[in-house]
């Protein structure tokens, strides 16, 4: 192992030293930055795989239909589906979530930049920074929650089916039944993708926190016992 540090220049004799004096060995300040790229890049890839999935089935539809949700598009069944629903009067699928959709690259590629700021911050603000990193899978299964119960509620009573089926809600998770089709919602690749990337930018602010408060501890003891 030592052998191995050596060759990336991460020997773990060598030192940095606090402004009081005191060492503390190079890795500690590596491993944090080292976490905190690692969370951006998964954040980047998660764009390219699916986050969460439908599917439907009926007894005039004995292979089902599926619908998966990307963070920038949709795939699956969607002219099929799109057509039971025009006998709602529903929107077609690919109309909810559309704003959404067409920031998301944008808007994910903000938040890998933010957490690739954090690593040159030295301090607690670096949790601050990365904090909309932290919340974005419960936000985007809360806008998913509203765009479903925004379709269950937009049936039109007047369309040819709309006065057969109340209005509800699709399940974010689980089983579920709509009309005679019962549905089955789950998580995909993508969302565990994103989640892990939380996960690991949270370890990466705890070795983050533990490598930079003892500087900050340092630079008080010596404004401490500065000779006035």
């Amino acid at each position: 192992m030592k052998k191995l540090l050596n060759r990336l220049n991460l020997d773990p004799d060598v030192q940095v030293l606090l402004p009081d004096g005191s060492t503390r060995r190079l890795l500690d300040y590596l491993i944090p930055s080292a976490l905190l790229m690692f969370a951006a890049l998964l954040l980047m890839v998660s764009m390219m795989l699916p986050y969460w999935s439908m599917s439907l089935k009926a007894p005039q539809y004995p292979k089902g239909l599926k619908v998966s949700v990307y963070v920038n598009h949709i795939e699956g069944d969607i002219r099929e589906i799109d057509s039971l629903n025009h006998y709602l009067g529903m929107p077609p699928l690919n109309e909810g979530g559309k704003v959404e959709r067409s920031l998301s690259v944008i808007a994910i590629s903000a938040l890998g930049l933010l957490l690739v700021a954090s690593v040159f911050v030295h301090n607690r603000l670096a949790a601050i920074i990365a904090l909309p990193v932290i919340a974005y899978p419960i936000v985007f299964l809360a806008d998913l929650w509203y765009i479903l119960y925004q379709y269950g509620h937009s049936i039109d009573p007047k369309s040819p089916l709309g006065s057969a089926i109340k209005p509800f809600t699709p399940p974010l998770f689980g089983e579920g039944k709509i009309g005679q089709f019962g549905t089955v919602a789950s998580p995909e690749i993508g969302l565990f993708v994103a989640v892990v990337a939380v996960l690991i930018v949270m370890l990466g602010l705890w070795f983050h926190r533990a490598a930079y408060r003892p500087i900050a501890e340092a630079r008080r003891r010596v404004r401490t016992n500065k000779p006035t």
